[in-house]
């Protein structure tokens, strides 16, 4: 009599969201695991189940935790939970706090993961550079964590408490991830083609000339995800960690502006350099989180490409669809 070996589950919170789609694509093209993800609007996006009909979906109401014991019910206790769910347009948390730190303190989450009573899920969850001040280029993991606004302090919540409660877990603070639109388009406008749009036209463009990150292509994103993943499947040892996650490239709006124009052969004399104290957003901006990425390609092997070849990337992904 053959011994089934039991399929591992991965559950993607949030998983209709930018990050969470190109995740789920990936891990159903993989085909070693089982695969759920939750959403929070009344129905999932049909384009995504219908091109990855092997997804299970679930609704779940993050805040309160409805709809968690759904997913234990007929899923199964998960082995991985990536947590991509969050309030992440930061004036919206500045103009709503108490809603940014509902969704974006994952408590209902860990406490469903805290009721099986054992460590055999691992939570990735999803931060953002947003945690540091700004003050400096290429904040290390363990330097201060001091926002300037609500989503980061949001994000800064998030780790402590997971930090606390949870012993099997990797907190990544990701920068801005840009890459190809989602099976089914997010709503929120994707950095690189919001760049080629308005630049196509031929007008003239305000960018920041001071304000610096560390975008991260989608692809490299995922690649973290899964390698931790492989890792914790494997060999069953549980990590605590906190990684900076973004490219190797510390770049202001405007150099990525630049990087889009060069590699579309766009004008530079249509991007205007203005400084970011020009602009009153209604909400305070770090300057500069640029962040140092010794310690997540150290650990996991995984250098992310290049700004440059990122956008050729993007923007060549974009004209074959």
């Amino acid at each position: 009599m053959s011994h089934q070996v039991e399929r591992k589950r991965v559950l993607v919170v949030g998983g209709s969201g930018y990050l969470g789609q190109h995740l789920l694509a990936a891990l159903i093209a993989a085909g070693d695991v089982d695969v759920a993800f939750t959403h929070h609007r009344e129905t999932p996006p049909p384009s995504l189940l219908h091109a990855l009909p092997d997804l299970r979906a679930f609704r779940v109401d993050l805040r309160s935790g409805d709809g968690l014991h759904a997913v234990s019910a007929s899923f199964g206790q998960p082995h991985v939970i990536v947590n991509c769910a969050a309030i992440s347009i930061p004036r919206e948390c500045d103009m709503d706090p108490a809603a940014a730190m509902a969704t974006n303190v994952p408590s209902s989450l860990v406490s469903w993961l805290l009721s099986f009573g054992n460590d055999n899920t691992l939570l990735i969850h999803l931060s953002t550079d947003q945690v540091y001040e700004g003050v400096k280029s290429f904040y290390k993991e363990a330097d201060e964590t001091s926002p300037v606004n609500m989503y980061g302090k949001s994000k800064v919540a998030a780790e402590k408490f997971i930090i606390e409660e949870c012993s099997n877990y990797a907190i990544l603070r990701s920068s801005i991830i840009y890459g190809p639109q989602t099976i089914s388009p997010v709503a929120k406008s994707l950095p690189i083609q919001w760049m080629d749009s308005v630049l196509s036209q031929g007008q003239q463009v305000q960018f920041f000339n001071d304000e610096f990150r560390c975008p991260i292509y989608v692809k490299d994103m995922v690649d973290v995800v899964l390698s931790l993943m492989k890792s914790w499947l494997s060999d069953g040892k549980a990590i605590q960690v906190v990684l900076n996650v973004g490219g190797p490239d510390r770049v202001s709006r405007l150099q990525m502006a630049e990087s889009v124009a060069d590699v579309r052969g766009y004008s530079h004399s249509i991007i205007k350099s203005v400084s970011a104290s020009s602009v009153d957003r209604g909400v305070a901006s770090p300057p500069d989180i640029s962040m140092d990425i010794t310690k997540l390609t150290q650990m996991l092997g995984i250098k992310p490409v290049s700004f440059r070849d990122g956008v050729i990337a993007t923007l060549a992904a974009e004209a074959s669809t």
